[in-house]
């Protein structure tokens, strides 16, 4: 079943190519080649999880042993950000028939493939190679809403993602001439000796801003906004949920297996302190439901980085279930404000034409805040207690802008949902977007049943979360998998 893996990447891609010239011959067969593909690759994925091995492994795509070669890393964490990409295509494919729906759809192929690879990938070159198809394809994705606004907001986040690639190239450069190699696990090796250094170091935060537009860091984080207002929900849900995680998880594959300077940590967190600051700040003032959440987008984000500056498995603990939480709570978010649409005022009286939705908005918005006993409380407290046990000042203050954030976000969400139940309702006009209606309120009553289940499985889930944490720390055991000798061997 290991081999299989590599096809939850090649079918996604082939499909992306030939789909287009299946829709020509028959339209009923192209609609759902995409659902079984995904579909294919979550059973591959389940059946791993269920009944493999609980060691991570190493494919060496190709035949050349790493650190030569392509190789795929596949140890917990990355094994549960490839079925949440899988999954969460499945849940956001968009179904929708028009003249766009084959462009529409090869797209969303080719950027559940892109993503699945930058879960899996273990060599620099490749995960560069990923990166760039994610953009490739959300570029595609956020104009192919063909309003004027999406094409203002595509050339700005175009333009914003190539600055961002060029760094993270430069970054990639900069190792390769230190060092001769890109594999993660042979650069695990040397960087104690290599790139423990003010090169390093350079390389490290060229890195961490070209990933970072996708990971919605700050400063480099404004496309956000106008992308998430004026794409599809659907796909503003999967970038929010999903490709922003995993634009974190190789930040934090980089913190744990090559740069371990302080100084590193410390600018991840003060670039976290201020990403929560704009952003809470911003959804503060916002009058518009998308764009209240793309800004408590970038705030949650920010208090994510705040979790990946911290030095031990309790921080790994803390990144993985802020952002676990994240993509669900901010999934069901978009999906209802696509049910809803456009400004805040609108919502006034709503629960009374809508009681569902609004009831969904209120559990979304308390696990947010972190009320007991919703997973937003037990991840937020992780998180607390582990700045709280940390002796630098630095922390103490992320600390306190973390607590003044969820005061905010209260705030401003507890006002919404005060609109929602007001006595006396105003016109709702809905979204005119194509995905509007029952299906967006489908979608977020399948995410409000998901909370209410990790609410119950709580315990078990904060355990699972655990190991992962511990492995993915577990640098010796990154290596020995992926190059098969022990640490200080072949060096």
């Amino acid at each position: 079943m290991n081999e299989h893996l590599v096809l939850t990447i090649a079918l996604p891609l082939l499909g992306a190519f030939l789909l287009p010239i299946i829709m020509r011959s028959s339209l009923a067969m192209g609609v759902w080649i995409g659902p079984v593909i995904l579909g294919y690759g979550c059973w591959i994925l389940a059946n791993l999880w269920l009944h493999g091995n609980e060691q991570p492994f190493s494919i060496a795509i190709g035949g050349f042993a790493p650190p030569l070669g392509i190789n795929l890393y596949v140890d917990a964490m990355a094994l549960l950000f490839a079925f949440a990409t899988q999954l969460l295509g499945l849940i956001f494919w968009p179904f929708r028939l028009d003249q766009d729906t084959p462009k529409r759809q090869a797209l969303m192929l080719l950027l559940v493939a892109s993503s699945t690879g930058l879960a899996l990938s273990g060599d620099l070159f490749n995960l560069y190679v990923f990166y760039e198809l994610v953009a490739v394809s959300t570029f595609g994705l956020i104009a192919a809403s063909s309003s004027s606004a999406a094409y203002v907001a595509t050339i700005r986040y175009l333009i914003l993602s190539g600055i961002g690639s060029v760094l993270t190239l430069f970054g990639i450069a900069l190792i390769y001439a230190q060092t001769g190699t890109l594999n993660l696990a042979h650069l695990a090796q040397l960087a104690p000796d290599q790139l423990n250094n003010d090169l390093g170091l350079a390389a490290f935060l060229a890195i961490l801003i070209g990933i970072g537009v996708k990971a919605e860091l700050f400063p480099v984080n404004t496309w956000v906004p106008e992308v998430y207002a004026t794409a599809a929900s659907r796909l503003s849900a999967f970038l929010a949920g999903l490709v922003s995680k995993l634009s974190m998880l190789i930040i934090l594959r980089l913190l744990l297996l090559i740069f371990h300077q302080p100084e590193a940590t410390q600018v991840i967190l003060i670039l976290g302190i201020l990403g929560v600051i704009s952003g809470e700040f911003a959804a503060w003032r916002a009058k518009d439901m998308r764009r209240m959440l793309a800004f408590s987008s970038i705030g949650q984000l920010g208090v994510i980085f705040i979790a990946v500056a911290l030095p031990d498995e309790r921080g790994v603990l803390a990144v993985l279930a802020l952002s676990l939480h994240h993509m669900l709570i901010k999934s069901g978010l978009f999906m209802l404000a696509d049910h809803w649409g456009g400004s805040l005022e609108r919502l006034r009286g709503i629960a009374t034409t809508s009681p569902l939705a609004a009831g969904l908005f209120v559990l979304f918005a308390l696990s947010l805040v972190g009320m007991p006993p919703l997973p937003g409380f037990w991840a937020k407290f992780t998180l607390i207690t582990e700045l709280a046990g940390q002796t630098d000042p630095l922390y103490m203050i992320g600390l306190l802008v973390f607590l003044l954030a969820t005061v905010i976000e209260a705030s401003y969400l507890f006002r919404v949902a005060a609109k929602m139940y007001q006595t006396k309702p105003t016109d709702i006009v809905r979204s005119n977007s194509p995905d509007s209606g029952s299906l967006s309120l489908t979608t977020a009553s399948l995410f409000g049943a998901g909370l209410i289940a990790a609410t119950v499985m709580v315990s078990p889930l904060g355990d699972g979360l655990q190991a992962i944490a511990v492995q993915a720390q577990d640098v010796d055991l990154y290596i020995q998998t992926v190059l098969q000798q022990p640490l200080g061997e072949g060096q």
